[in-house]
């Protein structure tokens, strides 16, 4: 008989494209995804790796027994999410994602609230981008994750994905305490054509929609400093070294020396959570999203 957690490696493997990703996705050792899949092969009698330059390819055999894979594990967690909803309470671990300032403005709140209304589940919380984060749900890495998008630029959510809103998060833009535009009750970001920008790094969702939208707006944008933390943002801000949008999730009190100025045509971001289909009847993913949604609501973006 086939063993589920050796079928469970090979997916990744299948999934990550190396020993080493799988090991990393599986959070285990390449020494441990090797044995396993060894012990695969053994059992299926078939060779399923074969070796491509350094790294590692699937054979015909291989790809054809991830492929079931895929599906088995997709059944499982159909069969937990139904054993669950039977249940009818929120158990076990679950494992959720977030980008930095709502793993800093929401979780807290949320993960608290699921300690004390569901103390049988085990809610644990990794920081990452959604770029990273909207993969690891489809993969079945992570059972929920809370990512972003721009009123203009939406974020893409592959199918497969169940999605509910948590929040709108208004974006003012923050300047040096003795910019020009400083004590303006309001911008528009036209305003703002010879100014140097902070962005996030390049590469990143927002990053991208910085440059989208200035660029709506007839602006090309100059880039001087990038920076992934928004509080670093506001840090150069605060030395003098350019503006940058500053979402109000996580903001926390601005350092010294920096001024935030609301943008006539409001800029915001959704927030929202996703999780797989497949796993929608779980009350587990119901309570997280609910708490969520909670915490939202509570810090007034509900």
């Amino acid at each position: 008989m086939l063993n589920l957690e050796r079928l469970r490696t090979l997916h990744a493997v299948a999934r990550h494209g190396s020993v080493s990703g799988a090991a990393d996705g599986l959070h285990v050792t390449t020494s441990a995804v090797s044995q396993q899949l060894a012990k695969l092969e053994r059992e299926t009698g078939q060779q399923l790796l074969a070796k491509n330059g350094r790294g590692v390819r699937l054979t015909d055999a291989g790809r054809l027994l991830a492929e079931h894979a895929s599906r088995i594990l997709s059944q499982v967690e159909l069969a937990q999410a139904d054993l669950e909803a039977q249940r009818g309470r929120a158990v076990g671990e679950l494992l959720m994602g977030a980008f930095p300032t709502a793993a800093r403005g929401l979780f807290p709140a949320a993960l608290a609230g699921l300690r004390v209304e569901h103390p049988q589940l085990r809610a644990r919380l990794e920081e990452m981008e959604p770029d990273e984060a909207v993969p690891r749900v489809v993969r079945g890495d992570i059972d929920v994750a809370v990512v972003l998008d721009w009123y203009n630029k939406p974020l893409p959510v592959p199918d497969g994905l169940a999605k509910a809103p948590v929040l709108d998060d208004l974006a003012d833009v923050a300047v040096p305490a003795g910019h020009p535009l400083a004590d303006r009750d309001e911008v528009v970001l036209e305003d703002f054509a010879e100014d140097e920008w902070i962005s996030w790094p390049r590469g990143e969702f927002c990053h991208d929609w910085l440059l989208f939208t200035l660029r709506g707006k007839g602006v090309e944008p100059r880039i001087s400093h990038m920076a992934e933390e928004h509080h670093t943002q506001l840090a150069l801000v605060a030395a003098g070294l350019g503006i940058a949008v500053a979402p109000r999730l996580g903001r926390g009190p601005v350092p010294e020396g920096v001024r935030v100025v609301p943008v006539r045509h409001t800029m915001r971001r959704h927030v929202f959570a996703i999780w797989r289909a497949d796993a929608d009847r779980r009350p587990s993913i119901r309570a997280a999203v609910d708490a969520l949604r909670a915490a939202g609501t509570a810090l007034g973006g509900g």
